[in-house]
């Protein structure tokens, strides 16, 4: 699979989300705000959700500070 180039909006809603997911505080809006903003940049770029969402989630879960 290729680099994607994730937009820096895209990454801080993630990061949110990861937040929330580690304080066990997710809350359904911000699932909901991840998941439309996931699938618009994915129809956006021609990619498959799938591959935005693993790519997102491997970034911001795995990411080490540089």
């Amino acid at each position: 699979m290729a680099t994607i180039e994730f937009p820096d909006d895209l990454i801080a809603l993630a990061r949110t989300s990861w937040a929330e997911i580690q304080a066990g505080r997710l809350t359904v809006d911000t699932a909901r705000a991840v998941h439309e903003a996931v699938a618009a940049f994915a129809a956006e770029a021609g990619l498959r959700r799938m591959d935005v969402e693993l790519g997102l989630k491997t970034l911001v879960r795995y990411e080490t500070a540089a």
